[in-house]
């Protein structure tokens, strides 16, 4: 079971996490934190040495649950219907939200590249992985001529990281699941994704 002083550090992060999703890192202050947390300064200090570390906690904890649910979201009959799976759950995921606050590792790509280089190795890593577990079933499905094959399953992979953080964007922006929902209609044509016909 967890301590008092565990639970509280996780509150902190929870809400914290929050906070970062919708204004950013940089934007983001010890006083947002504070409100959002409703812990006092000295608590929040005793727990994490400043908005850097609390940041980095946030990232750390997201980069796990993401893997989770890439794990989760990449389940099918076929590595195609894996992929289609995906796509679906990826658009779940974002619609249960309201489109509120985006990906948060597209965010902090943006953001963090060029001003918070430890919060920019914990994005790329998260990047790196998510294309390497999409590889792994693009590579499974052209092996099956379940997809395209004239293209390099790494490239492939990229594009459909690319499409998807920029369909994000967008249904962030016009609050409405149109934008995503056709930019993951437009990866299944432009992959040639062969489904179970029972999908």
């Amino acid at each position: 079971m967890a301590t008092k002083g565990e639970m509280t550090k996780q509150k902190i992060i929870d809400d914290a996490t929050r906070v970062f999703q919708r204004k950013g890192f940089g934007a983001s202050s010890i006083s947002d934190l504070l409100d959002a947390t409703g812990v006092t300064k000295g608590n929040l200090y005793f727990h994490f040495p400043g908005k850097e570390a609390v940041g980095i906690a946030v990232l750390q904890q997201e980069a796990e649950r993401f893997m989770r649910f890439l794990d989760e979201a990449l389940v099918g009959e076929t590595p195609a219907a894996c992929l289609d799976n995906f796509f679906t759950m990826a658009l779940c995921k974002h619609q249960k939200s309201g489109f509120v606050g985006g990906c948060l590792f597209g965010n902090t790509a943006l953001e963090a590249s060029d001003t918070f280089p430890v919060y920019a190795q914990i994005v790329s890593d998260v990047f790196d992985q998510w294309i390497d577990k999409l590889q792994g079933k693009v590579s499974d499905a052209q092996s099956l001529g379940l997809i395209r094959g004239d293209l390099p399953a790494t490239t492939l992979a990229q594009m459909i990281v690319a499409t998807i953080e920029g369909g994000i964007m967008q249904s962030r922006l016009q609050k409405s699941a149109d934008p995503m929902s056709r930019c993951l209609d437009t990866l299944r044509t432009v992959l040639g994704l062969q489904l179970p016909t029972s999908h």
